[in-house]
């Protein structure tokens, strides 16, 4: 059976088969539910290698539900949250950390998807004030939800500014593999400064699961006690946890030939994809006919292009509009590329625009 390729978005890719084989390792017999059971236990190994022996991993059902998690357990029920106008958590997740987890989310202008350190000064004042939402918590998304991604520096001055503001600093790692493959780090350093994290598995080859991580040691002890109990009460403890965790242990551990971990691997694979679509697309920027919007950093491209133009591509493949384009006649779209985007469906893609705007 032949499927379609799409850059609708990289939730559209199928399992890769290192997950599905750590899948079925974990199945078969009995094993000791949520959590209490050997495939777990590896989990916890992994997670210790990958991000620092004092760091602490929670697997949860989806991307939402780590984000709010995250924020719940960085934040007293008065405290705001500080993220970007394009953030996850504002825009996408239906007013999930609003409405369960009781945040307000503080929108700051971020235009090329990262936030400027300065702009945590709009809110600062408010730091007392008990009229206002106390901005407790910093939220940042690496890689950004337009497809840029934070640099080592760029992330130390932001957590930097926001610790000594007495705020903490979540990421939602949704894309946190792409944006380590990028900037060819690892996945702790790609989250550098930050006190908890949310690492996603998803959008990286695996069939459902995520994770909130602590990383800050000195919220160990104390998140550790209560995070279980938060997580439980969000409805985000899986019972047979062990389907969760060896998805994402097989993400940090299975390594290949080269001794390159699948996280990487697949991040990497995807990153490459973003950029040839984008290379193949240049010739249509030559003339004016589109106008790439952002930088390609990761797995994304995001391209203002004609409606019709458009249109006539959305006959084969499916992608998401993102904004109104500059003029009523075009529109902003965002192309995703995920592990398994193989090189023929990016020249396919591309040659179908070429033809469909006459070059």
């Amino acid at each position: 059976m032949t499927h379609a390729i799409h850059f609708a978005s990289d939730n559209y890719a199928s399992i890769h088969p290192e997950v599905l084989d750590a899948i079925q390792a974990a199945d078969g017999g009995h094993q000791a539910a949520y959590g209490a059971d050997a495939t777990t236990a590896a989990f916890d190994e992994a997670i210790a290698a990958t991000f620092g022996e004092h760091a602490l991993g929670f697997p949860v059902f989806n991307g939402t539900g780590a984000n709010v998690v995250s924020l719940m357990a960085l934040s007293p029920r008065w405290g705001g949250v500080v993220a970007s106008e394009h953030a996850h958590i504002h825009v996408d997740e239906n007013g999930a950390p609003e409405r369960v987890g009781g945040l307000k989310i503080l929108e700051v202008p971020a235009p090329d998807g990262r936030i400027d350190p300065a702009s945590l000064n709009r809110y600062s004042p408010d730091l007392g004030d008990e009229h206002r939402a106390q901005p407790l918590v910093l939220s940042l998304t690496q890689s950004t939800e337009v497809g840029t991604v934070y640099s080592p520096d760029q992330l130390a001055a932001l957590t930097d500014r926001a610790h000594a503001l007495g705020m903490r600093v979540h990421v939602d790692g949704a894309r946190i593999a792409n944006a380590a493959a990028a900037l060819g780090i690892g996945l702790k350093e790609a989250a550098a400064g930050a006190d908890i994290l949310s690492f996603g598995g998803t959008k990286n080859g695996a069939m459902l699961g995520e994770a909130v991580v602590i990383l800050a040691e000195d919220l160990r002890e104390s998140l550790g006690r209560d995070l279980p109990f938060l997580r439980k009460q969000t409805m985000q403890l899986g019972s047979k946890m062990r389907y969760v965790s060896a998805q994402l242990t097989a993400l940090m551990t299975s390594t290949d030939a080269a001794g390159d971990a699948l996280w990487l691997r697949n991040a990497r694979h995807a990153n490459e994809m973003a950029a040839r679509l984008r290379a193949q697309l240049a010739p249509l920027a030559a003339t004016g006919t589109v106008h790439f919007t952002q930088a390609t950093e990761a797995n994304a491209v995001f391209v203002e292009v004609p409606r019709d133009l458009a249109g006539t591509l959305r006959e084969s493949y499916r992608f998401y509009d993102w904004k109104p384009g500059s003029t009523p006649e075009t529109v902003e779209v965002r192309l995703m590329c995920s592990w398994d985007t193989p090189v023929e469906a990016v020249a396919g893609f591309t040659q179908a625009a070429l033809k469909a705007a006459g070059l």
